[in-house]
């Protein structure tokens, strides 16, 4: 019994320590935004928090990736929602050290879109 509440612990601290590692400040490739990718709930989201563009200014704040739950280590799944099209696609985060590729995908992932992040703080 002692051994089952053990492994249960170790379970739930590992999920809580791969949903840290890509919590975070990151910068979009083109260096056009940053998210931030943060808990909420269960799960992690990932806001609008500067973008290059004045234009664009009312996208501060937007959620664009939400209900992202580990799928394995340094691999979350969930939604996208990409501002530029105003649609909402399958979502999914890679981390890789500092890089966090994250993909939307539509028709059960036969077309995607992946863009690279790279870590601020």
């Amino acid at each position: 019994m002692h051994r089952l509440a053990l492994v249960l612990a170790a379970l739930c601290f590992s999920g809580q320590a791969f949903a840290q590692q890509a919590t975070g400040l990151w910068l979009r490739e083109n260096g056009a935004s940053h998210v931030r990718i943060a808990p909420c709930g269960d799960a992690l989201c990932g806001f609008v928090a500067w973008v290059k563009d004045p234009e664009r200014a009312s996208e501060i704040g937007l959620k664009v990736f939400y209900d992202m739950k580990p799928a394995s280590p340094d691999t979350w799944e969930g939604q996208a929602f990409n501002p530029e099209d105003e649609k909402n696609y399958t979502g999914k985060m890679l981390l890789d050290g500092d890089i966090l590729k994250t993909s939307g995908c539509v028709f059960g992932g036969l077309i995607c879109r992946s863009v690279n992040w790279t870590r601020l703080k």
